[in-house]
């Protein structure tokens, strides 16, 4: 494989990488404080319409990204509500707004724009268009590495690097910070927490706001970088994914970000073998070349799941003694 080849398969799999990456950082804010997030789909699935709707009415990119992040924020404030104040059964919750939106998205998307579920395409000023691409050209003057280097590196979107940077922020806010450091003693022993003075509810609540944030992110970047228009459904199950992807990294930024690097690589692999002739085997089904991805994260919750282990509070409602 030359460097073009390997280059342009770097490339790929940045792109494909990035919801995958958002959606296990917000997964793991909130997982870290104690709230178990199985909505990270429906999330990214509502802010990718909100998006996608808000683009073709306004054609206006900074509109759609208020709209996407309005939205992504107000789920999780609505899962704090019923989670964080109420008690509230945190996996039913959470699977109650993946189901939600994905019926949610459907039907809006019929009675607004009659295109089977779908919305119309954005147009290229809407869409989030590449950074560094003079740098990327200069890289590619480069003899030997240099067109593969800058075809894997350049040209993509600020989501790709944006991403790729809050792997390091969410780091640093998580183990360098008092609010990180106080953030994970929730998820461990909210009790102590409380004891301290500091406010349980408050400090969860807090969590879910960045996770509805990073969700929506994640949902745009569907449709205002990959997709030009909004897809029933198009979200295909990445929020799961991006939560075995978390659980496989150990609940910290740097493992999820190397499990979706291999998702999001797998992804890739598997468009570049599709109708491929493999010695043996012949044509290899396009049904079995798309189910990589997804057989890996079985494979890896059943052979790793049992050693990782999670807060020690996550999904436990917190009850203040009186």
């Amino acid at each position: 494989m030359d460097e073009l080849a390997i280059g342009s398969l770097v490339a790929s799999t940045l792109r494909v990488s990035v919801p995958l990456i958002l959606c296990a950082l917000a997964g793991l804010l909130s997982e870290r404080a104690g709230v178990i997030d199985l909505g990270l789909e429906g999330k990214m699935l509502a802010t990718a319409f909100a998006a996608a709707a808000t683009g073709a009415v306004t054609q206006s990119l900074p509109a759609a990204l208020a709209v996407a992040l309005a939205v992504g924020l107000a789920l999780s404030m609505l899962q704090g509500y019923a989670c964080v104040t109420h008690g509230g059964d945190q996996v039913v919750f959470g699977m109650a707004i993946t189901m939600t939106a994905a019926g949610a998205t459907v039907v809006l998307g019929l009675a607004w724009f009659q295109q089977g579920g779908q919305t119309p395409p954005l147009d290229d000023a809407v869409r989030l268009g590449p950074w560094f691409t003079a740098l990327g050209e200069q890289v590619g003057r480069l003899p030997g590495i240099g067109p593969g280097l800058a075809l894997a590196l350049f040209g993509h979107t600020a989501l790709v690097y944006g991403a790729l940077a809050l792997v390091a922020a969410i780091w640093w806010l998580l183990w360098r910070t008092r609010f990180g450091l106080r953030l994970r003693a929730v998820g461990e022993n909210p009790a102590m927490v409380d004891a301290a003075g500091v406010g349980v509810a408050l400090l969860r609540y807090q969590a879910l706001s960045l996770n509805g944030l990073l969700s929506a992110l994640a949902g745009c970047s569907l449709v205002l970088a990959q997709n030009p228009s909004f897809i029933p459904n198009m979200t295909a199950g990445r929020g799961y994914m991006a939560l075995a992807a978390m659980i496989f990294g150990k609940w910290h930024p740097a493992g999820a970000l190397a499990a979706c690097l291999l998702f999001g690589f797998l992804d890739a692999v598997s468009i570049r073998l599709q109708g491929a002739e493999l010695p043996l085997v012949g044509t290899v089904p396009v049904q079995a070349i798309q189910a990589l991805p997804y057989l890996l994260t079985v494979v890896l919750l059943a052979g790793f799941i049992g050693r990782s282990r999670a807060p020690a509070a996550l999904g436990r409602p917190y009850v203040k003694e009186r």
